[in-house]
């Protein structure tokens, strides 16, 4: 089975997106692949199992939340 999924996130900040993006990429290894289009960060993820799938999007959006968090700070 093959799971495939994409999550845009949009910021008010062209700046601060790139800094998220930074921030993440170094985690994403091949479980996720990243680009960014403006303010937005588009992120896709595949994977071979819903349960792969849901654990990688946890990590994933996990690590997203802490990014902008601290971006936010500025």
């Amino acid at each position: 089975m093959k799971v495939k999924c994409e999550i845009i996130i949009d910021c008010d900040d062209e700046k601060k997106i790139s800094d998220i993006m930074k921030s993440v990429d170094v985690d994403n290894y091949n479980f996720v692949k990243t680009k960014k289009e403006g303010n937005k960060l588009i992120a896709e993820i595949n994977s071979t199992s819903i349960s792969s799938m849901i654990h990688t999007l946890d990590d994933y959006l996990a690590c997203i939340t802490v990014a902008k968090k601290i971006v936010d700070k500025d």
